[in-house]
């Protein structure tokens, strides 16, 4: 039947102004079948966001200092430089499997294409390797999001279900995750305000980024595609001991419904 290994990459981008550009791209193999994907979601001010999905190969060359992604299908390409140490954590592992989460950027200079529309700014970029299929983690909610300026860079996970646990990493080194809400994430020596912001996209997998890979419907458990998440782009300043930071953050509330 082959065992169960899905590689799936996150990368974004805000420009000063504030439009942005997300990337996943998506390695799936399991019971013999090699499948592809990848999904970019576009928000550009006075725009409603939008979301394309396409099965389908891509290219990522990953290096220290850069990766560079080529997905011909989504007519998407760009170039993220490294601005910050990458983080390395497994997030949870059992006999049958684990999932490693690998934030090789924490803040990125980037420049990328989307169809005509160029995109240079501030970004972030991680990779999740899983084991384990997706519908059966021990999780129930998950809040993530990123926060990334030109001086520093702020991400944190709050996995809660039956197996919990919470973390951030600051400018590349892991901290204690006190509290994350909507408006606000406090860690061991810093806090990140968070604005009122523009929703990005809000729904269940099914309706989202897997609408576009219909084939998948069939595949899988109907309870991966019944993933509930909303997610947001604002406006983040980030005080610490040396003063403030104002940058971009884009985070998310994912929800596991049974």
């Amino acid at each position: 039947m082959g065992p169960f290994t899905l590689v799936k990459w996150y990368m974004d981008c805000v420009t000063d102004a504030g439009d942005a550009a997300i990337v996943y791209c998506a390695d799936l193999r399991w019971r013999g079948l090699h499948a592809s994907m990848g999904s970019v979601l576009e928000s550009r001010a006075g725009r409603e966001s939008k979301t394309r999905t396409s099965l389908g190969r891509f290219r990522i060359r990953a290096t220290a200092d850069e990766i560079v992604l080529e997905h011909p299908r989504l007519e998407v390409a760009g170039s993220w430089q490294s601005a910050c140490p990458p983080v390395e954590r497994t997030v949870y592992e059992e006999a049958e499997g684990s999932i490693v989460w690998n934030c090789l950027q924490p803040g990125s200079r980037v420049t990328m294409r989307v169809g005509d529309i160029n995109f240079i700014g501030m970004g972030y970029a991680e990779r999740l390797t899983l084991t384990l299929p997706s519908w059966r983690l021990p999780i129930r909610h998950l809040r993530w999001g990123r926060f990334v300026s030109v001086d520093h860079s702020l991400t944190w996970v709050d996995w809660q279900g039956p197996h919990s646990t919470r973390f951030a990493v600051c400018d590349g080194r892991e901290q204690g995750l006190v509290s994350a809400t909507e408006s606000e994430v406090v860690i061991d020596n810093a806090s990140l305000e968070i604005a009122p912001g523009d929703a990005l996209r809000s729904g269940q997998l099914s309706s989202t980024i897997l609408a576009g890979a219909p084939a998948l419907m069939n595949l899988f458990p109907a309870s991966l595609f019944n993933i509930r998440e909303q997610k947001w782009k604002s406006r983040g300043t980030l005080v610490d001991r040396g003063g403030t930071s104002h940058g971009w953050v884009i985070h998310e509330v994912v929800d596991w419904e049974l």
